[in-house]
């Protein structure tokens, strides 16, 4: 059987920790930020941690 390929366009926006939760960034850092606060700006620069429902489809394409 092949080797499974890793999708790169995913590997692009999703990092994996240590102890295997996957970690995006945030919406809404992109354009637009005259209108947001300071405080607003500096929470979009950390990394979230991806919903459980959301996981397992995320770490089929990240399988390597």
């Amino acid at each position: 059987m092949p080797k499974k390929k890793t999708n790169k366009a995913a590997a692009k926006r999703f990092k994996t920790t240590g102890t295997g939760k996957i970690m995006h960034a945030k919406a809404g850092s992109g354009h637009l930020l005259s209108s947001k606060s300071r405080k607003r700006k500096r929470q979009l620069r950390r990394k979230n941690v991806l919903p459980k429902a959301e996981e397992a489809r995320i770490a089929h394409l990240l399988a390597h």
